[in-house]
Order: C-alpha cells, then sequence, then structure tokens
C-alpha cells in the first residue's frame, strides 16, 4: 500500500503488516488518530482502566504467544503508570512495545502539558526508546521495534507518537512482516558441550528464559531423558515442563527445596538453559558462587551479553531456546554413562517437598491453604494457566501446584506487585476456551483489583482467589525477622472483597474453612463456564502462617533470641 495516510493509520497499518491482533491501552487525546484508525480496523483494542494494569496485560500476551504484547498510553501520567509493565518485561525478557503519546514536535522542549523525555526515562528498562518525528517514518520505525523486541534476548521497545506526526499525511510504502532473529550453537561448542557432560557424576539442568515454544520444551524434555538427567526450573519459568514428569525436580527460585539447593551446590555441572542465572534464581548468588563456580558451568543464553556478565561458565553458548532445544534432542546418549538413579532421588525429593505441611494441624488452622491448593487441582484441566503477582501467598503456588506444561504460568520474575489480577484477565482474553486461575495477595490485589472491570466488560472468565490475611505479608515477614514485635506501615483494612467483586458484575463469594473451598471453586467454575464472567473467592485466613514452614510468631521468636 503506498497512498497517502495520516501518521495514526500508518501506524494501525504497520501493526496489521506485523500480526497484531490485540492491544491494551487506556485512550488519550495524544493519539487521537491512532484510535480514529482502529475504528475500521480488526485489532481489537481492549481498553484498561489503568495503564500499569495495560502494560502487565501486553506483558501476559507476550509470555503467552511469543509475539510482542502492545500497549498503548498518552503522553506523562499514562507513561509512568505504564512503565512497571515496562520494567517487568525487561527483566522477564517479554517482547513487548509500548506506544507512548507525546506532545507535538512544536512544543517540544518546553515542558508542555505532560511533557516527557521518554529516551532519558525509559533509556534503562528498555531494549530500544525512540520517538517518530515523521510520519513517512513510521512503518520503518515499528518494523525495526518488533525486530529488536523479538530477537536475541527478548524485551520491551518504547515508541513515542508526538501528535503532529500522527496527524501529518505521507506516501510511503508498508514493510514486510518482522522475522525473529536468534544465534545458535556451533559444532565446535556442541563437541565441548558433550565432553563436559561426559566427564560429568553429578550433573543438573536448569531451565529459564523466555523464547520457548511447545516444540522447544518437548525437544529439551526428550534431551533430559535420552540422557537420564534431572530438570529444575527456575524462578517463575515452572511451566517449561510437565510438573508431573519423572525428569522434573522442582524449581529453583525463593523458597527454594532445601534438597535441592544441595544438589545444585554438590554437582559437578550445571546447564543452564536460558536463565540469566540472577539474584532470584542463584538464592543470591549462592548456589552458584561468583564469579567462578565451584561447578563447572556451561551457560546458555540468547544474549551474547549476558553470558559472562556475573559467571565465567566453563561453557558459554549464545543461542536461540529452540535453536539449542533442537539440536540437544538430536545428540546421542553418552555410552557408559547413566545418571538415571540421581533422577529418581531428585525427583524423590521433590514429592516429599510437595507433601503436606504440618503447620495448620500445629496452629489449628480452619482454612488449609495446602488443601486449598489440592482441591483445586482436582477440579481444573491440566492446561490451566494459573498467574500471580509478589508476595508470600504466591509459595502456595510455586510450591504445591504441579504446571502442566508450557505457558500454564503467568507470573512475574520481576517480583512486581499488582500483576495478578490483570495478567489473569488478559490470559483469559487470549484464550477464552482455557481455565484460567489468579492468585492474588489482599495488598497486591487492590493495586490493580480495578481491572475486573475489564474482565467484565470483555467477558473473561477468570477466577480470582485472593489471599486476604490483613498485611503486606512479604515485608511483615522480613521486619519480624529484622525487627521482631515492631509492626510499622504492614497492617491493612480490607474491603469486603466479594462484595466488592459482585459490585463490578462478578460472582464473589467468602471462604473461612477449609470445607467451603471446594464447593465454592466449584460454583465459581460453573459460573465462568456458563456466564463468560469473572469469579472472586476471598480466602480468609490467619496472617500468621505466613509461609508453609514457620509462622510470624516463631519468626518474631528467633530474632528475639538472636537479640534483635
Amino acid at each position: 500500500m503506498s497512498n497517502s495516510r495520516s501518521g495514526g493509520q500508518l501506524v494501525v497499518d504497520a501493526l496489521q503488516v506485523h500480526g497484531v491482533d490485540l492491544i491494551f491501552g487506556v485512550p488519550g487525546e495524544s493519539y487521537l488518530p491512532v484510535l480514529d484508525a482502529l475504528h475500521d480496523s480488526p485489532i481489537r483494542f481492549i481498553i484498561n482502566r489503568q495503564e500499569g494494569g495495560a502494560a502487565f496485560m501486553a506483558d501476559a500476551y507476550g509470555k503467552l504467544t511469543g509475539r510482542p504484547g502492545i500497549c498503548f498510553v498518552t503522553r506523562g501520567p499514562g507513561a509512568t503508570n505504564a512503565s512497571i509493565g515496562v520494567h517487568t518485561a525487561f527483566q522477564d525478557s517479554t517482547p513487548m512495545i509500548l506506544f507512548v503519546g507525546q506532545v507535538g514536535n512544536d512544543f517540544v522542549e518546553r515542558e508542555a502539558f505532560q511533557e516527557v523525555d521518554y529516551r532519558r526515562m525509559f533509556g534503562p528498562m528498555a531494549k530500544w526508546v525512540a520517538q517518530i518525528d515523521r510520519a513517512d517514518r513510521i512503518p520503518e520505525f515499528i518494523a525495526r521495534a518488533f525486530q529488536v523486541a523479538t530477537s536475541g534476548r527478548p524485551g520491551p521497545v518504547v515508541l513515542a507518537l508526538p501528535e503532529d506526526c500522527l496527524s501529518a499525511l505521507a506516501t510511503v510504502s508498508d514493510t514486510k512482516h518482522y522475522q525473529p532473529v536468534q544465534a545458535s550453537v556451533s559444532v565446535k561448542q556442541l563437541a565441548h558441550f558433550r565432553q563436559l557432560l561426559g566427564a560429568a557424576q553429578r550433573p543438573i539442568v536448569l531451565l529459564g528464559g523466555t523464547s520457548w515454544d511447545l516444540d522447544a520444551c518437548q525437544h529439551i524434555t526428550d534431551f533430559a531423558v535420552a540422557h537420564q538427567l534431572p530438570l529444575a526450573c527456575t524462578f517463575r519459568f515452572q511451566d517449561l515442563i510437565d510438573n508431573r514428569h519423572a525428569n522434573y525436580v522442582g524449581d529453583v527460585g525463593i523458597g527454594i527445596n532445601p534438597k535441592l539447593a544441595q544438589r545444585i551446590k554438590n554437582a559437578d555441572l550445571v546447564i543452564a538453559i536460558g536463565p540469566r542465572l540472577g539474584e532470584m534464581t542463584t538464592s543470591g548468588y549462592t548456589l552458584l558462587e561468583a564469579p567462578k563456580p565451584k561447578q563447572k558451568l556451561i551457560h546458555i543464553h540468547a544474549d551474547a551479553i549476558e553470558l559472562g556478565r556475573v559467571y565465567q561458565a566453563d561453557l558459554m553458548i549464545n543461542s536461540g531456546m529452540k535453536e539449542i532445544a533442537e539440536t540437544l534432542a538430536e545428540m546421542a546418549p553418552i555410552e557408559g554413562v547413566s545418571w538415571g538413579s540421581q533422577v529418581a532421588e531428585a525427583r524423590a525429593d521433590y514429592l516429599a517437598w510437595q507433601k503436606e505441611p504440618s503447620i495448620f494441624a500445629q496452629e489449628n488452622a480452619p482454612l488449609n491453604l495446602w488443601q486449598v491448593v489440592q482441591e483445586m487441582t482436582a477440579q481444573v484441566p491440566s492446561d490451566m494457566i494459573l498467574t500471580n503477582g509478589a508476595g508470600n501467598y504466591a509459595t502456595w503456588a510455586h510450591r504445591y501446584y504441579r504446571y502442566g506444561g508450557f505457558r500454564t504460568q503467568l507470573a512475574p520474575t520481576s517480583g512486581a506487585m499488582g500483576y495478578s489480577v490483570p495478567s489473569g484477565v488478559a490470559a483469559k482474553i487470549i484464550h477464552p476456551d482455557r481455565t484460567v486461575v489468579t492468585f492474588a495477595g489482599d495488598g497486591e490485589y487492590l493495586m490493580n483489583g480495578q481491572e475486573l472491570a475489564t474482565a467484565v466488560q470483555y467477558k473473561a472468565g477468570v477466577i480470582i482467589l485472593v489471599f486476604n490475611n490483613g498485611m503486606f505479608g512479604t515485608i511483615r515477614m522480613h521486619q519480624e525477622k529484622e525487627f521482631p514485635a515492631r509492626v510499622s506501615g504492614t497492617e491493612l483494612h480490607n474491603p469486603d472483597f466479594a462484595a466488592l467483586a459482585r459490585a463490578y458484575g462478578a460472582l464473589g463469594e467468602v471462604v473461612t474453612s477449609t470445607e467451603e473451598f471446594a464447593p465454592a471453586f466449584a460454583r465459581a467454575l460453573a459460573h465462568t463456564q456458563q456466564h463468560q464472567l469473572p469469579a472472586l473467592i476471598e480466602l480468609r485466613y490467619d496472617g500468621n502462617l505466613i509461609t508453609p514452614g514457620a509462622t510470624l510468631m516463631a519468626m518474631r521468636k528467633t530474632a528475639q533470641s538472636a537479640g534483635k
């Protein structure tokens, strides 16, 4: 197409060229020409209630599809609200493009109404930030944005759209569809890989990162089975292998199984495929010593800059996940070497870690959160998508739910609160035929709970479980460890979450005992299926039950005994 078009029309046409089907955002007068062009476009514009929720939904889209999640926000306050989603996409390596309306070029550098220099604002947390000042360059810039967001280590791109550029007319041709580019392993590197693996007595594989797809996950599972290797998944990437698989031995992140942590420390070869090996994955850089680990280390990552950044690995391979997984699946097993007994031991440790904690019986708790997860699991299909944000409540998902395989988990490795509800709503919009359940803390829910209105508007039948313990639990836990019995700034006075949900038009119920949960969850499932509307179950429980392994009061006593 080469006829004269407005900048707004050029933006929408470029998005169609690159296969965009959904946009998340909050409307603003700074990009009205884009909104007008969307009126006659097949692209769906999902109207959010706050830009942070919109950006989180775009991140969720990027995680679920592997294609860039698209978010549109207005200038100034809209962009600052959306920044949390950009930061999350950057730390999580999620492909995403944020379009921000901008003041016209005739007003620039005057600190005009809501003017911000987005290059300076987003520079440290995006792969590329640019401003399109000429309408005839819109197709070029947008093609580059898709290319950058998806190639190598995926991540967010930010494009600023000045008002005068969107109103201007230009005659310019459309571009081709973007083509993600990934590196791949060399023959020499593969030979070195095989040499290190053949010499190992206690190897373990750590999976993580993005750019995986269903085939790649199957290939890497086939590799582990053929070579009898234990597979662990890094922080919030537990869905890269079906957790019911015999080679899956647990997750490596916050609240790691101590036996798994010791197994990694005792390993003589760690094969890290995809993860950045950041703070959460390495338990504060203790599972692997920096910069030179005691274990032999093979580190495979999509970004060459990430390799050697913290750890000096014995073999560093710059490769996309699809490329390395397919190659390793074709590698013939090494003769005379067997680690099958180690896989069985590690798997047994994982299953033991899954058993019911004694804390509920000890505290005579009316609501058993371990049992809640068991009852939920019994009622949902294996391809259910489970989303959560940040907080101690997420432990009940990460430790006790068995993710059914690729793209059944959505959670921020950035540790961002407020992610749970937007990601759950987005997941149900993207996959309306799949069951979606969201775990949200009480403090976390109120950061983006307004997106429940978005769920009602678009008939996204997500089920939300609000874990209400009347506090910012994670911070309170650390508070009791460092400043015991000096509670400050962590108590919450909450609304009736169930009544609030009903006010939005969703089903809302309150559960205070274990016996109440299973029938309440069954009603929520039936409601979402019959009415295509969301349901919320508020779980009211004792905040003293802060983790599966210890109560707040026990932590307080321990800290006091230590003289804190």
